[in-house]
């Protein structure tokens, strides 16, 4: 059984502390292919204390001289984009075209940073006094813990990786146990793109100790986490006993707002997409559809019509599938219990709801990908995230009433919207609470952008201008000069 080796210091390193290592499943076989180290807390403490050592000398380098780095790994993360891709889609289950796309996604984050960093400007400010003046500066925080889940397993680390080092920062990274061989895969492009050892570090193991002891370490000063929101609250208690910087990217329960004057061909193919792209494991997908009654009927139609339509099956072995397996029996079992939950409730489930048919499905965390009708808000699917293939839809006549019910979740992550009115686009965006908003469209994270959550959906950003910082310090320095 192949060993993965963590990255610490430079180096691969497949001893565990612990004497434990974690089997990694391809949720489509139920195969194990690979193994990592649990790492212990003493070596969570080694790359901690190597990351320290390395950031004095890294975040002295210029801007222009860390680019120069990151548009190398970038370079290498995109010449072995197929490869890690393979790895990806073999422990995570997504087809392998949209594998391969976050892989060289990941390169593009790289460079754009590497950019970014060269733009980020101080201030000088007049006083009230000729011979006064306040210089306002930035500076890298420190060593940087990245947390990342296993859904986007290569793109959401390279938002966190990209920004940091860009920004003067080094990093140790845990990525997740479900998912940890094609991050660990991306951040050796770094190692063999030169950056110096102990910049970038990778260390594998559970959240309850390998994740406490990252973040609770004192010489960790930022902690960027994307995750569940029950996880990010408890990310947020171990932060807050050393008053760390934290950016937290949580969960969410989109809805889409659909109006009877939109674009019906759009907004079913948008909303079948958002609701079922990675098998619904996106914190951004469509969860519940609001669709205005004059309509309801026939978009219901049309979108059970184009849902069955998608194609499920082993990413590796046909390139043409449209959606894989779940990444685990577990996830599994949470989108079953929300369906049965709606259906006990008086819920008609149109399409999906089941494992699929054949030999082929015998094994594997398959699963047809589910339209539910007659919700309520009591319903789970219609409260919680369900974070896989199950949306619910129900029709509206006062538009105020689907800004209110979309409102009506802890959640306030993304929300999207379909309609040919400006003045309802404004009036249903200014009222919408959420971090990110797709009008006549559902792709809301872009790099260019920041990407954030309201309520119990964090807050920070990794991505836009903004990202690199939220990775830096503000300093002011009052100067007086002779009068």
């Amino acid at each position: 059984m192949e060993i993965q080796g963590m990255i610490i210091g430079g180096k691969f390193v497949t001893e565990s502390g612990v004497g434990q290592y974690i089997d990694v499943v391809n949720p489509a076989t139920e195969e194990v292919i690979a193994r990592v180290p649990a790492a212990s807390e003493h070596q969570v403490d080694e790359a901690v204390r190597i990351a320290w050592k390395a950031f004095e000398k890294w975040s002295r380098l210029s801007p222009f001289e860390r680019a120069r780095f990151l548009h190398k790994a970038a370079s290498l993360v995109e010449e072995r984009a197929e490869e890690i891709g393979r790895v990806l889609t073999a422990e995570e289950g997504k087809p392998l075209k949209e594998a391969i796309s976050e892989v060289k996604g990941s390169a593009e984050v790289l460079r754009y940073f590497a950019e970014t960093s060269k733009r980020v400007f101080g201030e000088i400010i007049p006083l009230d006094k000729p011979y006064l003046q306040s210089i306002v500066i930035w500076q890298p925080i420190g060593v940087v813990a990245a947390i990342t889940p296993w859904n986007y397993p290569v793109q959401l680390l390279a938002w966190k990786v990209a920004a940091a080092l860009a920004a003067g920062c080094t990093v140790v990274a845990k990525p997740p146990s479900e998912t940890p061989l094609s991050p660990l895969k991306f951040l050796a492009c770094f190692l063999d793109a030169g950056v110096p050892e102990g910049v970038v570090n990778g260390v594998t193991g559970a959240g309850s100790v390998v994740g406490r002891s990252l973040i609770l370490h004192p010489l960790v000063r930022k902690v960027s986490f994307t995750g569940s929101t029950e996880a990010g609250k408890r990310v947020m208690e171990y932060c807050a006993s050393g008053v760390k910087r934290v950016s937290l990217e949580l969960g969410g329960q989109s809805p889409l707002i659909v109006c009877a004057d939109a674009d019906l061909e759009k907004a079913v193919k948008g909303g079948v997409r958002r609701s079922f792209r990675n098998m619904g494991q996106v914190c951004n997908s469509i969860n519940r559809i609001y669709v205005e009654k004059a309509i309801y009927e026939i978009f219901v139609e049309k979108f059970v019509t184009e849902t069955k339509k998608l194609r499920i099956g082993n990413g590796l072995l046909d390139p043409d599938v449209d959606l894989g397996p779940m990444v685990s029996l577990e996830a599994l079992e949470k989108v079953k219990e929300h369906i049965e939950d709606a259906i006990q409730k008086g819920a008609r489930v149109l399409c999906g709801g089941k494992k699929p048919e054949g030999e082929q499905y015998a094994k594997g965390y398959f699963f047809e990908p589910t339209v539910v009708t007659d919700v309520n808000h009591d319903m789970l699917i219609m409260r919680e995230e369900t974070f896989g293939p199950a949306v619910g839809i129900m029709p509206f006549e006062d538009l105020n009433d689907a800004i209110v019910w979309s409102n009506s979740t802890r959640y306030g992550l993304a929300a999207y919207v379909y309609t040919s009115s400006l003045e309802k686009a404004r009036v249903i965006c200014l009222g919408l609470e959420c971090g990110n908003i797709g009008l006549n469209n559902v792709d809301v994270a872009t790099i260019y952008a920041p990407y954030t959550g309201w309520k119990e959906s964090g807050f920070g950003t990794d991505i836009g201008p903004e990202g690199i910082l939220s990775y830096l310090e503000t300093k002011h320095i009052k100067v007086e000069f002779s009068e």
